[in-house]
């Protein structure tokens, strides 16, 4: 082993997930079993499938990651910053899902 390895830290479940998205097109997306969260810049694929295998207790078949970038929108005359963010589209087997109503 090298050194240092035994130090790394633990990585709470809860910090690979910010926050789901809830637009109307996420909506229509959940008819095809497909869940899409805001995750952290430096969430991957791999770590995401496990976290969201362990809180949810689904099964995931596919996970699709979308980085939108900052961008900038002028409101009222006035130029505004958008900040981006990372987002992951998540493919659960059929007949399962994730109820985003009731919280965590």
């Amino acid at each position: 082993m090298r050194r240092g390895m035994h130090n790394m830290e633990k990585i709470h479940l809860y910090d690979k997930i910010l926050s789901p998205l809830l637009t109307e097109k996420t909506t229509n997306l959940s008819s095809q079993n497909k869940i899409v969260f805001k995750v952290p810049y430096a969430a991957n694929k791999k770590n995401l499938k496990l976290n969201i295998e362990k809180i949810f207790k689904v099964n995931v078949i596919k996970i699709n990651i979308i980085n939108k970038q900052n961008r900038t929108k002028i409101t009222r005359g006035k130029k505004v910053k958008v900040s981006g963010y990372k987002k992951a589209i998540i493919t659960l087997k059929k007949g399962q899902n994730i109820d985003l109503t009731t919280g965590i």
